[in-house]
Parts: structure tokens; sequence; C-alpha cells
């Protein structure tokens, strides 16, 4: 017999896809982080951090992005609930030595479940932001580590992602 605690939450017993339902829990206060980045060319950073870029200020835009696209996650991703009232923050960084631009994208929402798409998709759709604004100048921009980091809250707790090594 399969041990209830390891099912797939999103099949019902007849393997179909189905919301989890999440209205008999109680809410508590919830929070995800995630990060990624984008690598680019050194010439491509020194434009975007100098304000060079042909579309404007990409990281401005691209945290804006971020931000709508992670207060949209249930309307982009199936079977992701709608989260009215999640607070979504995205941080853009500059990194010279990758080169190319870390992100981070912290949820939080006191509510009935986790907030970790919302982070993760604040993440993925900030850095899509950042290629889009400047792939004029450099195609050949690699979006990597776009993973959760962090997440708090509910019955299963804290999670933190251990030290890569």
């Amino acid at each position: 017999m399969t041990d209830p605690a390891n099912r797939l939450t999103h099949l019902d017993p007849d393997g179909r896809p189905r919301m989890v339902d999440v209205s008999g829990k109680g809410g508590t206060s919830r929070r995800a982080v995630a990060e990624g980045a984008i690598r680019m060319d050194p010439e491509t950073l020194s434009a975007i951090t100098r304000g060079a870029s042909p579309k404007g200020d990409v990281l401005q835009v691209a945290r804006i992005a971020g931000i709508q696209a992670g207060k949209r996650s249930g309307e982009l991703i199936p079977l992701c609930h709608l989260l009215p009232g999640a607070s979504v923050a995205v941080d853009l960084e500059a990194d010279p030595d990758l080169p190319g631009i870390r992100a981070m994208a912290e949820a939080t929402i006191q509510g009935q479940t986790g907030v970790e798409m919302e982070a993760l998709t604040a993440v993925s759709i900030a850095l899509l932001t950042v290629y889009d604004m400047a792939k004029a100048m450099d195609r050949g921009m690699v979006l990597e580590g776009i993973r959760l980091v962090l997440k708090e809250g509910g019955r299963s707790g804290k999670w933190v992602r251990a030290e890569d090594p």
C-alpha cells in the first residue's frame, strides 16, 4: 500500500489532475524565497548597469515584471492556487564575477497554502524580462540556478536548501 504522506496530492484516486482542497486548513504565516541568475557578456552587464540599454531601465522593468508575475502564479501554472493578498518582493543585483544579474524573490502570505510557486515564478519572469530587454545586445545569455532556497510555515514547517558542494 502507498504511504499517504508520499501520495501525489494533485492527483485524484484515479490518477486525474485535481486542485488540492485547502478550504479546511487554517491560515498560517507563510514565506518562501527563491533565487536565480542570468549570465551575459561583460559588455551587456555594463550597458545594463550604466542604464545604456536601448529598451530603458532593465532592472526596474524586470523587478516590476517579477512582482506582477509572482502575484499571477495561479493564473499561469495549472493547479496552483490563486493567492489574493500575497506579497511579492524582487531584488536584482549585478554580479561582475558571474558576469550577469542575480535575482532573489520573497513571497509572503497569511494563508492556507504556501507561496513557493509565487517566489519561483517571480524570479523566473524577472530573469526572462532581463533577457527580453537585453537580447538585442546579447542573444547568448543563459538563465541558471532558479531554485527555492527557503520556505516557512504550514504543516511542514521550515525548509532551507542545503549549501551546494
